[in-house]
């Protein structure tokens, strides 16, 4: 019998072997992106205490009036350029990126960018 190709499965697989090198530590925090159909979220996690330093996602208060009639591309550089600034005001300027088993194309990509361009080094 042939095996279905499950996308959910082969991104989950994908993830655990980037998680198998890519770890966040107080001095250099993981950036990490998950995607959904309609939303991006970002986080700011340290992994040696397990805790979210900060996040943004396009849910956020803060953005709800510049995502009207934006595609989501352009809504994933918002969410990278807010992350980026809430993670700087908290001192964090070096990230490792965790696409989160995603290809780094399309929206992932435009949120590393826009995260970049913040001031971001990853």
């Amino acid at each position: 019998m042939f095996k279905r190709n499950d996308p959910r499965l082969a991104r989950l697989r994908r993830h655990r072997r980037v998680r198998k090198k890519v770890s966040g530590t107080p001095a250099r925090p993981r950036l990490a992106v998950y995607r959904s159909l309609v939303h991006i979220y970002a986080q700011v996690i340290d992994d040696t205490v397990g805790h979210t330093l900060t996040a943004a996602s396009t849910l956020d208060p803060e953005l709800r009036e510049q995502l009207a009639g934006k595609s989501k591309t352009e809504r994933a550089q918002l969410v990278g350029r807010l992350v980026a600034e809430r993670a700087r005001r908290l001192g964090i300027e070096r990230v490792v990126f965790d696409r989160g088993g995603y290809l780094y194309h399309g929206r992932v990509k435009a949120l590393a960018e826009a995260a970049r361009q913040a001031g971001l080094v990853f």
